[in-house]
C-alpha cells in the first residue's frame, strides 16, 4: 500500500522519498493500526498522517494545541494541492458553516480542530456523522502529566476511543521520554499500537551552552553572527521580556515580544509578523512555539535556563527545521534554579518532587562538560555513538577545561576560610583579584595572604570559578543562606585529597564562536537573495508566511539546480505539481535572468563540493595556553595522538584545534595527519553528499573513518577550494 502514496508525495509535496520512520509510520495509518511516533523537531512527522489520508477514504481529523497555528497549517497544505480546513472559536459564525458545509460534501480530506472542541456535544454528534477515518493527536505529549507541558483539555481525548471506537488514533509528539509514551498509549486507549521512535537528534543543529555573564553582550554576539536572519529568544518572565525587546529595538533591531500578558490580539499581530518575515526576533516566555512550522529560524537564545531538558530541546529544537544549519545557544546562571524552585513551591508534593527532579537534571546539563548532542540524545534513554559532534561548544573546544584546575580551586578555598564571613560570591571574586575596594579596606582583609591571589584573573572569570565551586558542593552558603562556607568535600579538595572540574570563562563579546554556516556551497548567495526576495512577494500576494510557499532548503536546491524549465523546476525537492504551476514561471524567469547578467548556465545536474561563493571561515582567537602549545607541535610535524598526550587534552579536543590551525595556516595537505588514501575516501564521500556536515559524511563512509580524521580532510578541502590562498604541505 505505501507505493499508492509516494506518487501523492511527489504530486503534492515534491518529495521522492521516504525520511527515517515515515514509511512504518504511514504504513501504520493505512493498515489501520494505532501508532505512537516519536520524531525529532523537523523530522517530517506532519507528513506521516497528511499523506496516507489522501490514499485512502473518508476525513482525517487532526487534534493541534494552538488555534493561531490552524490557518497556517491548512494554508500550506492548501499551497500543496491538498483539500484541508480548521474549525475554532477564532472563525466567524458564517465560516465555521462553510467549513461545515464543506465536511458534508465530503471536500475535506484533513480538518484541524482545538482538544476543547472535542468536549462540545454538538461537535461530538458533527464527528459521528463525519465518521472519521482516523484521529490525529499531534503534540501528544501534553496528554501525560510526566510531559513538560501537560494541558489538561488533552485529557479529554480519551473519550474518542469510546466515541469512535472503529476509526484509528496516531499519536505523534517530538519529545517524550519512555515514561511518558508509555502515558500517552494508556490515556489513549491505544490498541496494540505500532511504537515508532526516532533518533533524538538534531545534527543540523549547534548547542552551546554559557554562564550568563554579560547578557546584553553575549545575546548580540549571536545575533550579530546571523543578520536578517530569524531567531527566537527565550526568557523566563514577561518582565525580561518586555525589557530585552525594548532594549533590541532601541539597538536597531526587527523585534517584537510574545507572552500571555499581551491582549491576544497583540500576540496574534506579533506571532504572524514573525511567521511571515516581517520582523526577525520574537522575544519570548515559553508560551510562544508550540507546533510553530516556521522553518527557517536560523537561531534560538535562551536567555535563561529552562526547567526541563523536554523543554530545552523542543525550544531549541525550533530552529533549523529545513534541516539547515542552525545555532542554539544557552545563557544561565544558578539564579535560574533559584527562580524555578521557587515558582514549583506552590505546586502538590507529588509533582513537585517530579518537577525537582527535571530541574535536577537540566541542572546537570548545563555544568556539564559532556558533548551537547550526546547529553539530550541520553536524555531520552538513546545511545550517541560520535565520539565528536563537532556541533557543540564543548567538542568545538569552546568551554575550555583547565589542566589543572586543583591550584586554582585551592586558592579560592583558602580565601573563603580566611574571610571567615564572605556575604557574597561577589566580594569573595573581588578579594581574590584585589580590588581597591574601601569595604575590603575597612575591613582589613586587603591584608589576607589570599588578597589579589588571583589578580591575573578577570573578575568575571573568578566570579564564575566560584559558581562552578558551588555547583559541584564544594561551597555553600550557611543555613541563612548568607555567609560561604567550605564543604566537607571542599576541605578534601584543600588537602589535595581529591581534584575538581572547572572549566574557562565562556566566550566574551567581541570573540568569534565558530558560525553555522548555511549549506550553500556551490550556491550564489546573490541568486539565493534574490530568489527569498521573489518568494516573499509571492507569499505577500497570498497573505501566508513564506516558508508557505517554499522553504529555505527548498530555494537552496532551486539556487545550485538553476533550472531553466517547468519540467526541471518539477525535479526540485520540495516542489510539487501545484506549486509549480503557480509559482514557476515566475521562478524560472529569475534564474534564467540572473544567468543571462552573470553569463552562466542553467540546468546544473551536478553538485559542486565548493565554489567561490562560500563565505570564508574567520580563524578562532587562540583561546588558551593548551591550543597554543598544540599549534606549535603541529608546526613541528607531530601526530594528533603525541599532541593530545603533551597538552593533557582530549584527542576530540586536540583535533579541534588542528582543525583551527588548518584554517588559520590555510593548510591544504592533510599529511601527516591523515594518510593520502583516507583523504581520497574522505573527499570522494564530500563528492556525494556535500562538505557541510560530519555525520552524513561519517554514514557515507560507513562509519570506518573517524570524526576527527573527516574534520582533518574537511579543513583542507576548504582550503584547495580558496583559489590557492592556501599553502600545501607534504
Amino acid at each position: 500500500m505505501l507505493d499508492t502514496v509516494l506518487p501523492i508525495l511527489r504530486k503534492h509535496w515534491g518529495y521522492d522519498s521516504f525520511r527515517p520512520l515515515q514509511a512504518e509510520a504511514i504504513d501504520s495509518v493505512l493498515t489501520r493500526r494505532d501508532s505512537l511516533v516519536v520524531l525529532p523537531t523537523g523530522g517530517g512527522k506532519s507528513l506521516c498522517y497528511q499523506a496516507p489520508i489522501l490514499a485512502m477514504r473518508g476525513t482525517a481529523v487532526v487534534v493541534s494545541p494552538l488555534l493561531s497555528l490552524m490557518k497556517d497549517q491548512t494554508d500550506a497544505l492548501r499551497e500543496c494541492g491538498v483539500p484541508a480546513a480548521c474549525l475554532n472559536s477564532m472563525q466567524s459564525a458564517p465560516e465555521q458553516r462553510g467549513v461545515a458545509d464543506e465536511l458534508k460534501s465530503g471536500r475535506v480530506k484533513l480538518l484541524y480542530v482545538a482538544p476543547e472542541r472535542l468536549g462540545a456535544g454538538g461537535f461530538t454528534n458533527m464527528l459521528r456523522a463525519l465518521n472519521p477515518t482516523f484521529f490525529a493527536i499531534d503534540e501528544a505529549h501534553c496528554i501525560s502529566t510526566w510531559g513538560h507541558e501537560f494541558r489538561p483539555d488533552y485529557r479529554r481525548l480519551a473519550l474518542l476511543r469510546r466515541e469512535f471506537p472503529d476509526a484509528g488514533i496516531h499519536a505523534f509528539t517530538a519529545t517524550a521520554t519512555r515514561r511518558v509514551r508509555q502515558d500517552i498509549a494508556t490515556q489513549l486507549g491505544l490498541r496494540d499500537p505500532t511504537v515508532l521512535v526516532g533518533s533524538f537528534d538534531r545534527p543540523n543543529l549547534t548547542y552551546r551552552v554559557e554562564r550568563r555573564v554579560k547578557k546584553w553582550d553575549q545575546i548580540c554576539s549571536v545575533i550579530e553572527r546571523h543578520p536578517g536572519e530569524s531567531g527566537i529568544i527565550y526568557c523566563i518572565s514577561r518582565r525580561n521580556v518586555d525589557d530585552l525587546c525594548g532594549s533590541l529595538r532601541d539597538a536597531g533591531c526587527r523585534a517584537l515580544p510574545y507572552h500571555a500578558g499581551l491582549e491576544n490580539t497583540d500576540r496574534q499581530r506579533n506571532q504572524n509578523a514573525f511567521l511571515r518575515d516581517e520582523t526577525d526576533i520574537i522575544v519570548a516566555t515559553v508560551a510562544f512555539g508550540m507546533g510553530i512550522d516556521k522553518s527557517n529560524v536560523r537561531y534560538v537564545i535562551h536567555a535563561g535556563a529552562p526547567k526541563t531538558l523536554e523543554n530545552y530541546q523542543q525550544e531549541a529544537g525550533r530552529s533549523g527545521r529545513d534541516g539547515l544549519p542552525s545555532e542554539c545557544v544557552l545563557l544561565w546562571s544558578p539564579g535560574d534554579f533559584i527562580l524555578w524552585k521557587r515558582m514549583m513551591n506552590e505546586l502538590v508534593p507529588d509533582v513537585r518532587a517530579a518537577a525537582l527532579q527535571k530541574l535536577k537534571l537540566m541542572s546537570r546539563f548545563c555544568e556539564s562538560s559532556v558533548c551537547r548532542h550526546k547529553a539530550l540524545v541520553r536524555n531520552f534513554d538513546q545511545d550517541y555513538e560520535p565520539s565528536n559532534c563537532g556541533a557543540c561548544d564543548i567538542c568545538l573546544s569552546e568551554q575550555d577545561a583547565f589542566a589543572d584546575p586543583l591550584i586554582t580551586a585551592q586558592k579560592i578555598l583558602s580565601c573563603v576560610v580566611r574571610l571567615r564571613r564572605p556575604e557574597s560570591p561577589d566580594y569573595l571574586a573581588n578579594v581574590l583579584i584585589g580590588t581597591r575596594d574601601p569595604q575590603i579596606a575597612q575591613s582589613g582583609d586587603n591584608r589576607l595572604s589570599t588578597y589579589g591571589i588571583l589578580s591575573d584573573a578577570d573578575v568575571h572569570a573568578v566570579r564564575d570559578w566560584i559558581e562552578q565551586l558551588q555547583a559541584q558542593k564544594l561551597l555553600e552558603h550557611d543555613s541563612d543562606g548568607r555567609i560561604l562556607q567550605v564543604t566537607d568535600k571542599g576541605w578534601s579538595v584543600l588537602r589535595g585529597q581529591n581534584s575538581p572540574r572547572l572549566r574557562q570563562t565562556p566566550l566574551r563579546a567581541g570573540q568569534s564562536a565558530a558560525v553555522p554556516q548555511q549549506e550553500l556551497s556551490g550556491v550564489d548567495r546573490e541568486l539565493f537573495e534574490s530568489l527569498r526576495k521573489l518568494r516573499r512577494a509571492l507569499a505577500d500576494e497570498r497573505n501566508v508566511p513564506a516558508f508557505v510557499v517554499f522553504s529555505d532548503a527548498t530555494l537552496r536546491d532551486i539556487a545550485l539546480k538553476r533550472p531553466g524549465t517547468l519540467a526541471a523546476f518539477l525535479k526540485i525537492s520540495g516542489v510539487g505539481e501545484k506549486k509549480c504551476r503557480e509559482f514557476g514561471r515566475q521562478f524560472l524567469q529569475c534564474i534564467v535572468q540572473w544567468c543571462e547578467r552573470k553569463k552562466l548556465p542553467t540546468d546544473l545536474t551536478s553538485k559542486p563540493v565548493l565554489t567561490d561563493s562560500r563565505v570564508d571561515i574567520p580563524p578562532k582567537p587562540i583561546s588558551s595556553d593548551a591550543q597554543r602549545r598544540a599549534f606549535a607541535l603541529f608546526e613541528k610535524g607531530l601526530a594528533l595522538e603525541d599532541v593530545a598526550a603533551q597538552v593533557g587534552r582530549a584527542s576530540a579536543t586536540v583535533a579541534g584545534y588542528l582543525d583551527d590551525y588548518i584554517n588559520r595556516n590555510r593548510i591544504d595537505s592533510p599529511s601527516p595527519w591523515v594518510d593520502d588514501q583516507t583523504f581520497i575516501k574522505v573527499r570522494a564521500a564530500v563528492e556525494r553528499v556535500g562538505i557541510e556536515r560530519l555525520k552524513p559524511l561519517f554514514d557515507d563512509l560507513g562509519e570506518s573513518i573517524s570524526y576527527d580524521s573527516i574534520r582533518i580532510c574537511r579543513a583542507c578541502l576548504r582550503n584547495r577550494a580558496r583559489k590557492g590562498l592556501g599553502r600545501r604541505r607534504s
